[in-house]
């Protein structure tokens, strides 16, 4: 025999052979049962040249006899007490020539090949258990560099698991993890096929799937070892917890990035806060003697055209001043039980005319019985207005701005959607960070969105932006809802 480990197909082969030249049989049927599984081998022809033919498994049937035009001998196969299945021997002479001339012996050659049997399975699972210990090894040691990209990780994992199968010169595997595959060198699919979900959190976010590329003689009844199932089954828990642990890691560095933006965004409130005030008083000097020297008569000609001029620019200046100090929340709020839906209303009825001029059509869908908010008026106009304003700038060559309002459980929500021309991920990341804008210089201040994020926040609110170049975009603001008895609600 071959000093190669041996499959039990081909050492059976092996073994037969050499016991059907000694004997002198014409065909040797060997049934070895491994659970409730049969595996039925045939060695047929003459003694000089025996061909091995695997028959598929089935459950064993005792009356399974060999062909019936040749004599049968059976011998019971066993190690210590334990049957594991029968030899059958078939003759071209009587059997009873056979038993006179061999007598005891073949009670001794049955016990000795349920040892070899035996001793050969166990070999065999050893092999496969150290094969699967060494992918689980290779898979822990895998996961453990935290510093590689999840994707090189999880493509690692596809590539290690067709060496921990009993046949992997036809094994593939595939992982597929929330709708992207990781598929091992040179996969392909197969006809036999077994799968484990991946399941993170209670939620199912792919599988792992392992194919059989062709289909083999030593399959058997299952082409699959139910020890491969159960390590499928380990190693999509572990990759379970790879997902998890790094999605852990994602939503901590997140974390971090947010603290430290709220840190910067404090820091440039306070100096935004302090310059605000310095200019204010001299700014209020401005305009007022501005608008004082306009009141007086005989002024020459172009002197009350620039003091206008003087005018607009302080009170424009003004707006910017309010602005930051809305952002850095120095502006002394008036918190009251609000109608969002009248805010919006006073909100539209000043841009109306605008959008009209811009060519710009507004869709009104205000929810009936929404419940009052409790916020400041003039800060939740002022987030209205900005946003709106944003839109109509988003759509220089005309559009539709859609206003709506409703509740959601216990919030009430404003969204505002344009057919503008939109924003990419990266623009989307950064509109609500101070003094970002995409507009020319002199056209905007990049506050506009700041002072809403801090509005809404400061509200206990929160706002979502959806939007794809080319488009549009879509703004959506929750706030809490003010509860209130049931009576307060019926008119009188």
């Amino acid at each position: 025999m071959s000093n190669q480990p041996l499959r039990p197909s081909e050492f059976a082969r092996e073994v037969l052979t050499l016991l059907g030249s000694f004997m002198g049989a014409e065909v040797i049927e060997v049934l070895l049962f491994r659970g409730e599984t049969l595996h039925h081998g045939v060695l047929s022809g003459n003694p000089a040249g025996f061909s091995y033919e695997v028959m598929a498994a089935r459950l064993f049937n005792p009356d399974h006899q060999p062909a019936p035009s040749r004599d049968t001998l059976t011998i019971p196969l066993c190690a210590g007490r334990e049957l594991l299945g029968h030899l059958l021997l078939g003759f071209p002479r009587p059997v009873a020539e056979v038993a006179s001339r061999w007598g005891g012996l073949l009670e001794q050659i049955g016990e000795r090949l349920g040892t070899v049997f035996t001793v050969h399975r166990l070999l065999t699972d050893l092999r496969e258990r150290n094969k699967e210990l060494t992918c689980l090894y290779g898979l822990v040691r895998v996961a453990d560099d935290a510093r590689q990209p999840i994707e090189e990780t999880l493509q690692q994992i596809a590539d290690l698991l067709p060496k921990a199968w009993q046949f992997p010169e036809i094994t593939c595997a595939r992982l597929v993890i929330d709708h992207r595959s990781f598929e091992c060198r040179g996969f392909r699919t197969g006809p036999f096929r077994q799968e484990a979900e991946v399941v993170v959190g209670g939620k199912n976010r792919g599988r792992i799937e392992i194919f059989y590329t062709e289909e083999r003689q030593d399959f058997g009844q299952h082409p699959f070892l139910a020890e491969e199932q159960a390590l499928l089954n380990s190693i999509a828990r572990e990759v379970a917890l790879i997902v998890e642990r790094r999605q852990t890691q994602e939503e901590r560095v997140r974390l971090q990035g947010q603290l430290r933006h709220a840190d910067r965004l404090a820091t440039v409130g306070q100096l935004v806060a302090g310059v605000a005030h310095e200019l204010n008083e001299p700014l209020t000097n401005i305009l007022g003697y501005a608008q004082l020297i306009a009141r007086t008569e005989g002024l020459p000609g172009q002197v009350p055209s620039d003091l206008d001029r003087i005018v607009r620019a302080s009170l424009h200046a003004r707006e910017i001043i309010k602005k930051l100090l809305y952002f850095s929340r120095q502006m002394p709020v008036h918190m009251a039980e609000t109608d969002f839906n009248r805010i919006v209303e006073e909100g539209l009825y000043f841009l109306e005319s605008r959008c009209a001029k811009e060519g710009i059509e507004i869709v009104r869908e205000l929810g009936a019985n929404l419940p009052p908010v409790f916020g400041d008026p003039s800060q939740l106009n002022q987030v209205l207005v900005n946003l709106i304003v944003n839109a109509i700038q988003a759509m220089p060559g005309g559009g539709r701005l859609t206003v709506r309002t409703d509740r959601r459980g216990g919030m009430v929500r404003l969204a505002i959607e344009d057919t503008g021309v939109g924003m990419d991920e990266e623009v989307r990341g950064m509109i609500f960070t101070p003094f970002f804008t995409t507009k020319e210089v002199g056209m905007g201040t990049g506050l506009g969105l700041s002072v809403v994020h801090g509005i809404v926040t400061s509200h206990g609110g929160a706002i979502q932006v959806e939007s794809q170049p080319g488009k549009g975009a879509r703004f959506e603001i929750l706030l809490p809802a003010l509860e209130r008895p049931e009576t307060k609600w019926r008119k009188a």
